[in-house]
C-alpha cells in the first residue's frame, strides 16, 4: 500500500512481467461479460505465468482462457460463467477431471473476504452463507475456508467468519485513468474497490488516459486512488470481447465462437489460443483480427444504449 506518486504508465507486457509471477494469487476484475481484463489476461497467457490462483466473484472469460492454457492450479470464487452464453467450459472441464482445485463461496462471501483484506482484518463476519451447502465443503488444502462461532452477545446465534483475502496482484479494466493511477470506473464496480485496496499490487488497463487536472476537477468520480495502483496500461478495447459501459457492447459472435471452441476442447481450443493469443504479439494485433468494422459496430450499439 502507499504507492509512490509518479507516472505508472507502462505496456501490458512490462506490467505483467513486473507484477505477475509464477504461483501468484490474482484478483480478477470485471463480471460475467462486462469489463473483464482481457488484454491483461492475454498477456499473462502469452508470458506463460504458471501455478496461478484466481480469485473473484464471477470468474468469467479472462479466467477461462488461463485455465484453458493450463496456467491455473486453483480458483476461489462464487461462479464461473459467461452469463447467457453458458458456463466457463475449460474451467468446468478442469474441475471434472481434477486438474484444478476449487473453493466455493457466494459472491457476497468473496466480496466480504476482499473487504476484510482491505481493512487489515483477519476475517469478516457474515450470515449470508447460513443454510447453504457451501458450509458443508472442505478446502482442498485442508485449511479452513470459514469458521463458525456463536454471536458473543447472543449465544446460540450462529455467525460465519470468512478469511481475509489479499491477492498478490489484481488486474482490472476501467474506463479512465490518469498516468499516476487514479482510476475512474463507470457503471458497475462489483468487488473491485475492495479487491484493489486489499491487493499487494494492482495493474489497471484503461480505455482512455485522462489528465490529472480532470481527476482533480471531479474527485468524487475516482473509484480507485493512485495509492493502490502500481501500473497503468492504456489499452482501448481492453475488455473485448466483453463490454465496457459507455464505450462498446460485448461481441456476441466472438463469445459464441469462443464458447464453441472451449466446449469442444482439444485441437479446436488450441487453434483458438494460437490464432487469437499466442499468434498475437500484442492485444492490438488481436484487435486487428477482429477488424475495424466489427469494433465500430459494437461502439455504435453501446452508443444507442447510453
Amino acid at each position: 500500500m502507499g504507492k509512490q506518486y509518479g507516472s505508472k504508465l507502462m505496456s501490458a507486457s512490462e506490467a505483467v512481467s513486473r507484477f505477475v509471477f509464477d504461483g501468484a494469487t490474482i484478483g480478477m476484475g470485471g463480471q460475467s461479460i462486462g469489463r473483464c481484463s482481457m488484454a491483461l489476461a492475454h498477456e499473462i497467457v502469452r508470458q506463460g505465468k504458471r501455478d496461478l490462483t484466481l480469485v473473484g466473484c464471477n470468474l468469467s472469460l479472462s479466467m477461462d482462457i488461463m485455465v484453458g492454457a493450463g496456467l491455473v492450479k486453483r480458483t476461489e470464487n462464487g461462479t464461473g460463467s459467461l452469463e447467457r452464453f453458458g458456463t466457463a467450459f475449460r474451467w468446468r472441464y478442469a474441475i471434472e477431471r481434477g486438474l484444478i482445485e476449487v473453493d466455493d463461496y457466494s459472491h457476497l462471501g468473496m466480496a466480504s473476504r476482499f473487504l476484510a483484506g482491505s481493512l487489515g482484518l483477519p476475517f469478516m463476519p457474515s450470515k449470508s452463507l447460513l443454510g447453504t451447502d457451501i458450509l458443508n465443503k472442505k478446502s482442498f488444502d485442508n485449511g479452513k475456508p470459514f469458521e463458525m462461532i456463536d454471536n458473543p452477545w447472543n449465544p446460540g446465534e450462529p455467525v460465519v467468519l470468512l478469511p481475509a483475502l489479499m491477492p498478490d496482484v489484481s488486474i482490472i479494466h476501467a474506463q479512465k485513468a490518469d498516468e499516476f493511477g487514479n482510476v475512474v470506473v463507470e457503471g458497475f464496480t462489483t468487488q473491485e474497490p475492495e479487491m484493489t485496496r486489499a491487493s499487494k499490487a494492482v495493474i489497471v488497463s484503461c480505455e482512455e488516459l485522462i489528465s490529472t487536472d480532470e481527476i482533480r476537477r471531479n474527485p468524487d468520480r475516482t473509484t480507485v486512488p493512485y495509492i493502490f495502483v502500481d501500473a497503468v496500461v492504456e489499452q482501448p478495447w481492453g475488455a473485448y470481447p466483453t463490454s465496457t459501459y459507455r464505450y462498446y457492447e460485448h461481441d456476441e459472435d466472438h463469445l459464441r465462437m469462443y464458447q464453441a471452441a472451449a466446449r469442444a476442447g482439444g485441437e479446436a481450443y488450441q487453434e483458438y489460443l494460437q490464432k487469437y493469443i499466442y499468434g498475437c504479439e500484442t492485444f492490438d494485433d488481436h484487435l486487428e483480427l477482429v477488424g475495424v468494422k466489427k469494433l465500430n459496430e459494437l461502439r455504435s450499439i453501446m452508443a444507442g444504449l447510453v
